[in-house]
Parts: C-alpha cells; sequence; structure tokens
C-alpha cells in the first residue's frame, strides 16, 4: 500500500493534482483509488491495509450500488418466504424511499455521514419520524445482505444506531406514552361503545374489546377456536392484509383467552343467526345458510370469506364510535351549521389497548389486576419487554399516599 502525489496538465494547459493510494487487495488485484487531500488518501490506505489482512475489503470497482444490493435483498426476503406484506413493504421502502435518494450510492462509499445526511434528506422532503426510522431500518437490513454476500464490509446503518443508543445526549428521549382518553379509550366510552353495539359488529367488536385479539387475529378466527361451554377464546390463526390464512407470527401470538359472558353470548347468538355463508334463497328471497361447521370463519364477509379490515373499520368501528357519542369535533361545520363530528378513535388497536388496559387496572378500578407476565401471555407479545415498554406505566403504583400511609403504622405499630 502506497499513498503518492499525481500531478498532470490539462489539454487546456492547467495543473491539476491529487492524491493517490496504490494497493493490491486479498485476491493480488491492484488497485489505485484518487483523493484530493492527502489526509483522505492516509486514512483510506490505514483501513483498507487492516481489510486486506483480515480479508475483507472490497474495492470500489467490486462494490455495487444500494439499489442492486435492494434488488438482492428482496430476493433473500421471497427465498426466505417472508409474507407478502413484509416484501409488498420491503418493495415501498425501496422504489420511494431508498432509490430516489441513494440509489445509485455504491456500498463502499456508504459512510456514517452518508447515511445520516440520507436520513436528513428524507426528513427535509416530508417524511414522518415513524416513516425515517423504519426505511433506516430496512437501509440496514440491506446492508446486513450485502455483508454475508461479501459485498460490503461495513454497515454504516446499523453502525450510527449503535452509536446514538450508547450516546448520553439521547437518554432523556423516549416514545411517547399512551393516554387513557387519547390513545386508550375511558371506561366510559367502551360503556357506551357497548351500549349501542348492534347486528354483525356487536360480536366482533365485543370479542375486540374483551379479548384484545389484533386484527388480523379476528379475521382468521374459526368456530373451532371458541369454547362456548369453557368461556374460552383460543388463537391458532390469523389472516394476513390480502386475506391468505396462516399461523400467528410468533410462537406467543397462539394463545388461549377466557372472556367474559357478554361475549360468549353474543358469540351464541350470532352462531344460530348470520354468522354462516349464505348458500341460496327461499321462495321468499330469504337467505338460506349453510350449516355451522367449525371451520368456518366467525366474522367472514357475506361469501364466506375472509372480512377486510377497511370494512371492520369503516363500516364497523367507526360508525358505532360516532352513534356512542365517541367524538371529536373536527372544527368544521355542515350546511346546518352543525359541528361535524368524527370518530374519536379510527383504529382497532385502540380497542386492544383498551384491553391491555383492563387487564391491568386494579379490582377496585373495574379491572382485573393481573400481573405483568398474565398481561404479556394474554396479548399475545414474543418478550415481556415489550408489554413492560408499552404498558408498564399503566400499572398501579405501590407508593401511593393511602397505601404508604398503611404501610408505616402496620411497620411502627400505630
Amino acid at each position: 500500500m502506497s499513498v503518492r502525489k499525481r500531478e498532470w496538465t490539462t489539454p487546456k494547459g492547467q495543473k491539476k493534482s491529487a492524491w493517490v493510494a496504490d494497493y493490491t487487495d486479498q485476491q493480488g488485484k491492484r488497485h489505485l483509488k484518487t483523493f484530493k487531500l492527502k489526509k483522505e488518501a492516509d486514512a483510506f490506505a490505514a483501513t483498507a491495509s487492516v481489510e486486506i489482512r483480515e480479508g475483507t475489503h472490497v474495492a470500489d470497482s467490486a462494490s455495487v450500488t444500494v439499489e442492486k444490493a435492494g434488488q438482492f435483498w428482496l430476493t433473500s426476503g421471497e427465498a426466505a418466504g417472508l409474507e407478502r406484506s413484509t416484501i409488498n413493504q420491503r418493495k415501498r421502502h425501496l422504489k420511494f424511499h431508498i432509490e430516489p435518494l441513494i440509489g445509485q450510492t455504491l456500498l463502499s462509499k456508504l459512510t456514517v455521514p452518508a447515511v445520516r445526511d440520507f436520513e436528513d434528506r428524507l426528513r427535509w422532503e416530508g417524511r414522518s419520524p415513524a416513516m425515517i426510522k423504519k426505511v433506516l431500518g430496512s437501509l440496514g437490513s440491506i446492508l446486513s445482505d450485502a455483508q454475508e454476500r461479501g459485498l460490503t464490509v461495513r454497515n454504516p446503518a446499523r453502525e450510527m444506531r449503535a452509536r446514538r443508543k450508547g450516546d448520553k445526549r439521547h437518554e432523556g428521549r423516549h416514545r411517547a406514552r399512551l393516554r387513557v382518553g387519547e390513545d386508550i379509550p375511558t371506561r366510559e366510552e367502551i360503556k357506551a361503545l357497548v351500549g349501542v353495539l348492534s347486528g354483525r359488529w356487536r360480536p366482533l367488536l365485543l370479542v375486540a374489546i374483551f379479548a384484545g385479539l389484533r386484527s388480523s387475529e379476528l379475521r382468521g378466527l374459526r368456530w373451532q377456536d371458541v369454547d362456548l361451554e369453557g368461556r374460552t377464546i383460543s388463537v391458532r390463526q390469523r389472516a394476513d392484509e390480502f386475506g391468505e390464512i396462516g399461523r400467528p407470527k410468533s410462537e406467543a401470538g397462539e394463545r388461549s383467552i377466557p372472556v367474559p359472558p357478554m361475549v360468549i353470548n353474543a358469540l351464541k347468538e350470532w352462531k344460530l343467526g348470520y354468522s354462516r355463508p349464505v348458500i341460496g334463497r327461499d321462495e321468499d328471497r330469504n337467505p338460506i345458510r349453510e350449516d355451522a361447521k367449525p371451520n368456518h370463519l366467525i366474522f367472514a364477509n357475506g361469501n364466506g370469506k375472509v372480512e377486510s379490515h377497511a370494512n371492520i373499520v369503516n363500516r364497523g368501528l367507526v360508525p358505532t364510535m360516532i352513534a356512542a357519542g365517541v367524538t371529536v369535533d373536527t372544527g368544521e361545520r355542515d350546511q346546518e351549521g352543525k359541528p361535524i363530528l368524527k370518530a374519536k378513535y379510527t383504529g382497532l388497536h385502540a380497542l386492544r389497548h383498551f384491553y391491555a388496559s383492563w387487564l391491568i387496572n386494579r379490582q377496585a378500578d373495574g379491572g382485573l389486576g393481573l400481573p405483568l407476565k398474565v398481561v404479556q401471555e394474554r396479548m399475545g407479545h414474543s418478550s415481556i419487554t415489550m408489554t413492560a415498554d408499552t404498558y408498564g406505566h399503566l400499572f398501579p403504583r405501590g407508593d401511593d399516599a393511602d397505601e404508604l400511609a398503611a404501610a408505616e403504622a402496620s411497620l411502627l405499630g400505630a
């Protein structure tokens, strides 16, 4: 490895100079790499020398672009059998966020400062903080795949994240806590919601409220997964966004959940009434339904197929919220001058958050008062850390004034 100065004169007579790192890689191939400043060439020479000794050096001529590495990454995911929704998300991140900004950058030129600049450009172009975090995660995954293929030595996206985790300046940063009345429906709001539930949405939303099932789990629930006598619901499968049935995402997702009598009664009524596919019409055009079978989806659409998430939210949850008065003012007025209201909570996950809070709250406050480990199991979280990070702040504190006074009296015999 040598660093030397190169000088030349252009056809127009202008004198130029640059610094050249001249070296032979671990395969015995000679390379020349040009730099404007000597310190840049020296820094490269020092790093490349170590990489060559370790057999990990990748020259620019042997590198590929971020776009090409991204295509390899997609291929790896498909070969690994990742879900279609995951592959589609990867494609969106690559096509709309990564390729337009750094797609033609060679992996060998991708450094921590370059990734930081990419992050800044995402922010300047209006991507949300959540989207930026996801895209950087995808970039880190692309580089990890490229490392395994021998296309790059470093993963600057992961290096940047590791530095931030160890930087004390970021210790005060944390994810915003879920708040009752903002992210989690209150007891009064749930009472109002339950009070107006009717028709096909009544059993579905009651299961969402009092069993905490995810949308995919609700849409994949079968009659054989419900023990009406034992009053439990078992999660054994789910339906993805394309309506394809598969196993829960994690082993912890497979679980049995005890449910209150109201849920069981609603399911019994639904099973006797309208949960089965229509297979014909009688002389008066009334629907003839197929006899209930164990493998029938409980909350299927009219054709007996997987119901869409959008229908559940837009035709079930949102209208029910509005009917229950669980709304917020949009600040707009209709033609009669009346305020235009919208549903306060527009996602099924709000009901799942309520279920978690119901499990956690003290019995005196209308909850079940369950310990953290049981809450984790009921929610189907893969780790207790996930449960604690998301809902830990909802657990009752053990140092309330009244409890401290009682402990003091017990200790001192007062």
